[in-house]
Formats: structure tokens, sequence, C-alpha cells
């Protein structure tokens, strides 16, 4: 921070004063006047102090030292007395001039003579006197227009302005509002040619007992448009080749809604859709019909819980973490999905992230913020949901279905409208085939934040007299989150979200952290009590902790549950212990899992052990450990993968202690269509499952936003995605082809300024907000424009120059593109700036930590006549302060 040098005076028209004696004594005037800068240190402090040179040497304002020293003491000119305390509590201070005296805790003493002097501006304090009050040395140094002030400790305000200088040595990170950048608009159309992920397979495998067999296997994943809307389609087979499974799909996503004009949807989709659980009925299910929402995307389907299903192709994994706590796991199952239904919710924002592993080394992630709580209701808003389905069953049917429970034609619709920022109240009806007998049932629910909590009652009835009531509350109590739920079946009312047969169900759950030393190990506990209508009952009860070591997190479950039974004997405790391993140690990754029981079923259950490490940037090792004790069969695997520009392989091979061995190699690769032209590229990127953008860049010669035809590209400029990611260089033609986006998450892709070779040419613009849609190549077209200078010198009022200051540059949208901080001559420098019409402004954390306005009114434009302005000095105001004495 720069320490300030000022001087100043005031035009006060004070006459000399002459004693009865006729000796002439000092009086306040004019060529006396001082205003120093407070330096303690090396910082300045407060906004400087006024004064006399007095013929017994300085004085100073005191109201100025209370204000400059933030000391809190009450000045009262009409009583003439100042009271308070200095720098510690235990410091009380009395001055009474009419007393003539100054007391300082239990010691007081006589004001001297020339301790105090009367001036226009107030109470002028001799800086000897001042410095024993205050337990200090201050040293006036004229020749610099300073108070140095000295002591044997550190001062509060000392203090203070430290902390200052580390929060003004903090820039916090950058953020963008992504709807105030332009945007990439690219329209659905008719027909746009898709893209298309293929994983096959071949292998050998011999069991005991068994033959030696061949098998073969693929999963084909397409993703396109067709008549103005998305569509995907994935085709699998089981091990002899054989089509398994065909799932086809059309749909339309918009977080913004406007689908479907009237119904302002934020998705529908014909095909195979998956419908939400209601409030209370039915759960959450796959199957071939019809589905529309104006739900945000986001929102789940039920307050204290919600649902994922997603694709996994074969030999792929997936992880479940809730606010970086792994808490699921789910094996490829041959299907191609995976799903975490009715996945707890806390009370606040629950961060949810599922992690999918595949056999290459793939890595893909799914974040998803939900908030439950106040925020959670839509204040005066109507969401809806409708739909129809048959359950269990794909659009195109190649073989048996799975029997399952839910399976069988279902339809049913919801809404739920937000009376108010607190309170919200919801109807839905239902449908449905649950254990081969149809049920059709009415539900309302009304929830209600109270306090730190929410709570939710449920009600719903079905066409044969049967009935339901629910209670939900969760709350966070300090740190802790609570939760609570009971339900009650009456007349034979069923629901597909609890156990066949339940009478009533009570549930409570308690989720913490715990401080050791420097981390955080959060912990919960929840207890399930079950009624049956056959009499029976049971307790369950779980335990959870999860901890972080270096790069690892491991999570502890305990389960424990005992049974009674209406007849006959009770079976045995059961209690058992589940560890999850994930993450990095040096460079394996690392995912582990296993199982023992305690009581009941004693002893090892089961374990797997997964180490992936990578040799160099394009090879991929694994090696996979398990061991099952019910078939008391060890295995163990190997595999490697090799990335191709084009295609990926992998080869594996797998031997149990059983005699048991197989060895198998994979083959994965993407086609897409050429987004600059006819043909299609191959990549070993997923190209369907996830969105692109088929980014130009190029030189804006005439900086109008639009590529000319006389407008050269750009080549080796390298593209970010996001605030990290980054991206291929471009060709030759300017082009390059950016993967792996998330679909329907807006991200932010531009250009990489240090990849560029000329400092004297950026980018336009920050980048372009694109939208990305699975299997698509968004087009986003990136201009470079000339650059140049933005220079100057900060200073206050009064001619203080301020360094250190976070200084931003904003263009005529008023977007940031540029932050520097000034020197400690107040100099600041804008470098590389594109052509345009700017302005500047204070970053809002250092204006408040000087006591200036943020907004500075200056402008300022850079063009080829003048590519390089120095804007001379930049004045900034102080910010709205009120001191006055009384």
């Amino acid at each position: 921070m720069a320490i300030a040098l000022a001087t100043g005076t005031f035009a006060v028209p004070v006459a000399s004063a002459r004693a009865a004696d006729g000796a002439v004594r000092w009086a306040a005037n004019d060529d006396d006047q001082l205003l120093l800068d407070v330096r303690v240190g090396r910082f300045r402090v407060g906004d400087g102090v006024r004064g006399y040179q007095t013929d017994n040497g300085i004085c100073l304002d005191f109201a100025d030292i209370i204000i400059a020293f933030d000391l809190p003491v009450r000045l009262d000119k009409k009583s003439r007395r100042a009271t308070g305390w200095l720098f510690e509590e235990s410091r009380t201070f009395t001055l009474d001039r009419d007393s003539g005296r100054v007391q300082i805790m239990n010691k007081s003493a006589s004001l001297g003579a020339a301790d105090i002097r009367d001036t226009p501006e107030g109470w002028c304090v001799d800086t000897r006197a001042l410095g024993r009050w205050l337990d200090v040395t201050l040293t006036p140094a004229l020749n610099d227009a300073l108070l140095v002030v000295a002591a044997d400790r550190k001062l509060p305000f000392e203090l203070a302005e430290e902390r200052k200088d580390r929060a003004a040595r903090v820039r916090p990170a950058a953020t963008f509002d992504l709807r105030s950048l332009p945007q990439a608009k690219d329209p659905y159309r008719f027909w746009r040619t898709p893209s298309v992920d293929v994983v096959a397979s071949a292998g050998v495998q011999r069991e005991k007992g068994r033959p030696t067999a061949l098998n073969g296997r693929y999963d084909i994943f397409v993703a396109g448009e067709i008549a103005r809307a998305a569509f995907d389609a994935r085709l699998s087979s089981n091990d002899q080749g054989t089509p398994e499974s065909f799932r086809v799909r059309a749909y339309r996503t918009s977080a913004e809604g406007g689908l479907l004009g009237p119904f302002n949807a934020t998705h529908f989709g014909l095909g195979d859709v998956s419908l939400p659980s209601s409030f209370i009925g039915s759960r959450s299910t796959p199957g071939r019909g019809l589905y529309v929402t104006n739900r945000p995307l986001t929102r789940p389907d039920n307050f204290d819980r919600t649902s994922f299903r997603g694709e996994l192709p074969d030999g792929w994994e997936a992880e479940l973490y809730r606010n970086d706590q792994l808490i699921g796991y789910f094996q490829s199952r041959g299907d191609g999905r995976y799903e975490f239904l009715d996945v707890p919710l806390l009370y606040g924002q629950n961060r949810l992230e599922v992690v999918l592993y595949g056999p290459q080394g793939q890595i893909k992630r799914d974040v998803r913020m939900i908030p439950v709580g106040p925020n959670s209701i839509p204040p005066r808003e109507t969401y809806y949901w409708a739909g129809i389905q048959d359950a269990g069953r794909d659009l195109v049917n190649l073989g048996s279905s799975d029997a399952q429970p839910f399976n069988g034609w279902r339809a049913g619709f919801g809404f739920e409208r937000g009376i108010d920022a607190r309170m919200s109240v919801g109807l839905s009806a239902l449908t449905s085939v649950y254990e081969g007998r149809r049920d059709s049932y009415a539900e309302a629910m009304m929830r209600r934040a109270i306090g730190p909590s929410l709570v939710e009652i449920t009600a719903a009835a079905d066409i044969r007299g049967g009935s339901a009531l629910r209670g939900q509350m969760l709350a966070q109590i300090g740190p802790a989150m609570i939760g609570a739920q009971s339900i009650w079946l009456f007349g034979g009312f069923r629901s597909e979200q609890y156990l066949p047969g339940l009478r009533a169900e009570h549930m409570a759950s308690f989720d913490h952290s715990i401080k050791i030393g420097s981390r955080s190990i959060p912990y919960g506990f929840d207890a399930t009590y079950r009624q049956s209508h056959n009499g029976n009952s049971s307790i369950e009860a779980k335990a959870r902790t999860s901890f972080n070591i270096g790069g690892m997190t491991a999570t502890t479950d305990v389960i424990w549950e005992q049974m009674k039974f209406a007849f006959g004997s009770d079976p045995p405790s059961r209690l058992d212990v589940a560890l999850r391993l994930s993450g990095r140690a040096g460079g394996l990754r690392l995912r582990g899992e296993a199982r023992f029981g305690v009581m009941g079923a004693a002893g090892f259950k089961e374990s797997r052990l997964t180490a992936e490490w990578r040799s160099d940037d394009k090879a991929n090792w694994r090696a996979e450990l398990g061991y099952e004790a019910l078939n008391r069969r060890g295995r163990l695997g190997f595999g490697y993968t090799r990335q191709f520009e084009k295609f990926a392989l992998t080869g594996q091979l797998t031997a149990a202690t059983d005699g048991s061995v197989a060895a198998q190699m994979s083959l994965a690769f993407s086609l897409g269509p050429n987004p600059n032209g006819g043909g299609f590229h191959m990549s070993s990127e997923k190209l369907a499952s996830s969105g692109q953008a088929a980014v130009l860049v190029y030189q804006d010669l005439n900086a109008d936003g639009r590529r000319q035809l006389d407008e050269p590209y750009e080549k080796s400029v390298e593209i970010t995605t996001g605030m990290n990611g980054r991206g291929r260089p471009t060709d030759e033609l300017g082009q390059t082809l950016i993967g792996g986006l998330e679909p329907y998450v807006p991200i932010l892709v531009g250009i990489d300024a240090d990849s560029l070779p000329d400092p004297y040419v950026q980018p336009a613009s920050s980048g372009v907000v694109v939208t990305p849609r699975p299997g698509v190549a968004i087009v986003v077209e990136l201009p470079l424009v000339a650059a140049g200078e933005v220079s100057g010198y900060l200073v206050r009022e009064g001619g203080k120059i301020m360094g250190g200051l976070d200084v931003e540059l904003l263009d005529a949208a008023g977007r940031m593109i540029r932050s520097t901080r000034s020197e400690y001559d107040g100099f600041f420098l804008f470098e590389r700036v594109p052509y345009g019409q700017y302005r500047l402004r204070v970053g809002a954390m250092a204006a408040n930590i000087v006591g200036v306005q943020s907004e500075i009114a200056v402008s300022v434009r850079l063009d080829r006549a003048k590519p390089t302005v120095d804007m001379g000095t930049v004045q900034l105001k102080p910010a709205m302060r009120i001191a006055a004495s009384e």
C-alpha cells in the first residue's frame, strides 16, 4: 500500500492574541497550519489529520485523531469533556477541561497549559501529551508531511490495516454471469446427421466344469436431430452378439422453458422415457411412453429425496457422491442403465455428482446442485408433469422383459403451486400396475418452511377405499442436519416406494461433522421402524462416516437390523459393515469395496479393488482384484488400453481361483458428421453421448463481429471451455472440434490469449456461451481484433496517491474484461485490450477497504487511430462517510 504525501493550507482568518502583560501569545493562523498523513510501520492510517505548528511544538486536532485511530471516544464540546477508552477496554479515558484533569484508568493528572489549544477546527492537542495518553510515540516529520506512530506493541488499527492488506492481496476468483455473455444460437433442425458411439468386444472364456466358449457383444449409441427435436437410440446385444435391447426416444430439453407453446415445457420426450415418482404412491420407472414437464431440470421428484438414472455401457461403473461423500456404487448389469433411486437429501444445498468410469480409462461426471429449504419452493410458480408409459419395456422389445413388480401400463399427472416464498401445495393422480394388480389413486401435498426447517404433509386415497398419510421434515439446527418421516397405510393402500405389506414406517436421521485438526469428518445416523399388516415388525439402524486422506475418500457404512415375527421365533440380529474407497494415491486411481458380516451371517462376504494408472498420455493400465466368500472364489484381472486419435483398443485377461480364465479385446470409437463440410470424422472421444463445439477462429479486420471472405483464419490457437478446460489448437483453416461437453449445461467457450503469437491481437470478447446437445456440434465463431493499452494514475481527492488497488476495465455492456492492480505510485496498466469503448471501476473489495467509490466516471476508446491511451490522473471519490463531533 503506498504512503501518500500531501500538504495543504486552510484560509482561516485568525489573528494573534496579546496577553495582559503585552506579550504576544501564539494563536492559530494559516501559516502554521498542517495536514499530516498518519503512518504506523508500513501502513497509512485514516485520511490524514490536521494540526498546527505552535510556539511550543506540534498540536493535532483531537477529533481527527479519534477518527484516524478509530478510538471509541466521545468528544462533547458543549460540556468540554471527552470520555471513552484508548485501544483497550480496560484503558478507560476521561478528559475534563473545566476541571483541568485527565484520567486514564485509575491515574489522574492535571492538564498542562499548552496541552490543549482551541483552534477554529476544535481541540488541538500537543503531540507529547497525546503520546502520553495513548502510550505511543508521535513523531511529526514535517518535511514529508507525515505523523509517524511508534509503539512497543501492535495497535488495534495497525492490526486492522494488516488484515486489510491481506484482504487486498486476495483476488476473488473470476466469476461470470453466463446469461450476460454472448450466446451461441443453433436452432434444432428438421434433420441433423447423428453421431455414433460404438463399443464392440470379442473374447474367449472357460469356466470350471464348462467347455471353452467364444463370446462377442456390442453396444451402439446414436444421437442426432429429427423433425426439430433431438433423438437418441441404443442397440445392445448379449454375449452371443444377438440384439437384446433397442431403446429409442425423441425429446427436447430447455432450461429456460418455452417448449410446446402454451405448455412452456422444459422437457418432453417420446419413446423410451422415465416417469418421475409421485408424492407417495408411485416410484420412478423407465419404459416406453410419453412424458412432458415444466419443472426445472435439476428439481428432485420429492423434497427429501431424488433419483438418478442414465446410460451405462457394458463394462462401465458408476459412483454417487453427496457433498463429496461417497454414498453409492453401481456396476453395469447388461441393460445399459445405471440407477440410484430414492437418494436422501439434506437440508440446505446438496451437491450430487455421478461419476462414470469406463474400461478404457474414461471418466464422465454429472453434477447437480439441489437446494432443500425455503429456496426450493417455487413462489407463485406452477410446476407440472404428465405422462403415460408401458413400464419396464423398451420401445422396440427384442426379448422378454425382466420381471419387475411395476411392469405394465401406467399414466398420471401432477402439479405443484407455490403459494408464497415459504409454502406450496400439490396434487397428483396416477393409475399403475404393481405386483400384477392395477391401482388408481389421487394424492395431495402441502409443504411449508418453518424457520430452519421444511415440513411436508401428504395424503393419498385409492379407488378401493385405501388411504395413506405421511409427514416429513428436514431441518438444520446449527451445523446438524436432521430428518424425520412417518407414514401410515390404511385399507390395503399399496405404495411402490415402500415394502409390500407395510402398515406403518417411522424414520429419523441425523447428519453432522466433527472437526479433527484441520479436517472435517462427516458422519450420520438413521433409524427406521417398520410394522407390517401380518404383525411382523423390524428395526433397522445405519451409521455412515466419510473422511479424506490426501486424494482418497473412504466411506464406512454400518447396518444393524432386527426382525420381530408375530408367530414363531425371531431370527438373529444382523450387523453388516461395508467399506468403500475411491480416489488417487500418487499416480494410481483406486476404487474398492469390502463387506463383512459381524452378526447374523457373520464373516467376510466380498471385496474388490480396482487400480488404474497411466504410463503415458495415451496408455492406461488397469488391475482388479476381488473375492466372493459365497462362492469361495477369488479373481484377478489385468487390462491395457491404448488411445489412438481415431479409436481406443483394450485388452483384458482375467483368472479365478476355481480355474476359470477369460480373455477379451474391446474396440471403442465414435463417428460424427464434419461440422464444416461433408463426410464423417472418427474419434476416440464419445461424440454421441456428449456435446461438441465446432470452433472457428479468424481475424476480424473491421471489428464488426462477422467474418468476411477476405478475413484470414488463425491457426495454432488454443480454445478453453469453462474455467479450466482446454481443447486442441486450431488447424490451418482456423478450426478445431471440442468434445466431451456436458449436455444442457451452459459453458463458456473462448480463446486462450496466452496461445496467441502477437500480443497486440486479442480475442474480441471473453467468449461465447454454448449450451451443448448430445451428438451435435454447435458452430462457434471467435473473432480476433487488434489490441492496445490503457494506462493512468489513481489518486484520491486531494491528490493522495492510491496504490495497491484492484482496477477493472469494463466493456460497453458492463462486462469486466481485464483486471489489474495499481502500483505503489498509483500507476495502472491494461495491456492487450481489444479495440472498443471502455470504462473503469475499482474492485468492490478494494473500494470498501480504502473507503472510495467503486464507480469511476471516466471512459476511454481504443481504435486504429488511437491504439494507446494514457488517461493521466484518474481521481477517485471518497465513499460516503459522516464524522462529526458534538
